[in-house]
């Protein structure tokens, strides 16, 4: 009975079979396969890629580090005596020219003692004259009108005394600027320990920052910068002027300085800036997208098109970018560089450009 069973269910198994094959439910494994499935990975059997045009182009060889503004001049206006404030001239945050009077103090004394030194110079130069007069004319001693002309070269050099004395009663603005917020009023008594005002010169503007020691031969003054503020997304432009010479033992960097223009008064002193400074350019560098060159044990390398195919070449390589590498060797302008398929490519397969720069 056992065996009577295994024989119809082979039997069954067998016919099942059979008509699955009429009915072509088995496909043959080695169907063509789709279009653009093909060993290339493109249409008709090619692998499509990208590709650009080598050209020549400027490049910087860039340095980014971070820095501040200050001020082209900055300093605390003081008075040089004590005194008591008469008139105040300037207004917070504005513009004051050079020579133009601040503060006026009291100097009601001096331009007393002043006034009454310039009746004596009157008074000595008619003495002084008829001295001489008589000198001439051997009436009197020349120890008499030595006495006389003392007198009046005394005077004279009282009222230069006198005067200077009165000037520093009066606070002049030393260079063109912008006064910041005053710390006095007008009927306060100040002495030089008193500070009045602050007095900026913002325009040009100074770009100070510090770069590791080791660049220190690639700096220089005449050099350019580009930098950005913070909140402002321009791009300024300002030239070394001035470097430090000599490298900070605690920390090893080498300070600089730039100015800017400042026309406008964008850059205030104290901010915080980003400095690109430019070490060096070349006009005719051949750079290529970093992503196109293929690091290998024995060097790098990159694809090119030649012929319809790939052709792989060996590149040196100069300064890195942010997206780009410098070929110092192996390319030439108008060479067709392949940029993507990188790992696909193999020499001598046969490629199609489907997008090209």
């Amino acid at each position: 009975m056992k065996k009577t069973l295994i024989t119809v269910a082979v039997v069954a198994v067998i016919i099942i079979l059979l008509t699955l094959l009429k009915l072509n439910f088995f496909k043959s494994a080695t169907m063509t396969p789709p279009p653009g499935q093909g060993s290339g990975g493109g249409r008709g059997g090619l692998l499509s890629v990208d590709g650009m045009i080598i050209k020549t182009a400027q490049l910087d060889n860039k340095l980014n580090v971070t820095g501040s503004i200050l001020p082209n001049e900055s300093l605390e206006l003081k008075s040089e005596v004590s005194g008591k404030i008469i008139s105040i001239f300037f207004g917070e945050g504005k513009q004051v020219r050079k020579g133009d009077t601040l503060i006026r103090m009291n100097g009601d004394e001096i331009e007393a003692q002043l006034e009454k030194q310039k009746y004596n110079q009157k008074l000595n130069e008619d003495n002084e004259f008829r001295q001489r007069k008589l000198l001439e004319k051997d009436a009197i001693s020349q120890e008499e009108y030595d006495n006389a002309l003392n007198r009046l070269n005394t005077t004279v050099a009282d009222i230069r005394l006198l005067e200077t004395q009165l000037a520093k009663t009066r606070i002049q603005a030393p260079f063109d600027g912008v006064i910041g917020l005053r710390f006095v009023s007008e009927g306060a008594y100040i002495s030089p320990n008193n500070v009045i005002a602050t007095l900026y010169n913002i325009s040009p503007a100074k770009l100070e920052f510090a770069v590791p020691g080791r660049y220190s031969t690639q700096v220089a003054p005449g050099k350019k910068v580009r930098f950005t503020i913070e909140g402002d997304l321009q791009v300024y432009e300002g030239q070394v002027y001035a470097i430090e010479p000599r490298i900070d033992p605690a920390t090893r960097t080498l300070k600089i300085r730039a100015l800017a223009e400042n026309r406008r008064g964008n850059l205030l002193p104290g901010q915080f800036v980003k400095v690109e400074l430019i070490l060096e350019s070349f006009q005719n560098a051949i750079l290529v997208p970093t992503e196109a060159v293929i690091p290998e044990q024995t060097g790098k390398k990159v694809f090119i098109l030649e012929g319809g195919k790939a052709k792989e070449v060996f590149v040196e390589t100069g300064i890195r970018t942010s997206n780009s590498l410098e070929i110092l060797s192996g390319l030439k302008p108008n060479d067709t560089l392949l940029t993507t398929g990188i790992l696909q490519l193999r020499p001598g397969m046969n490629v199609q450009i489907s997008k090209l720069d």
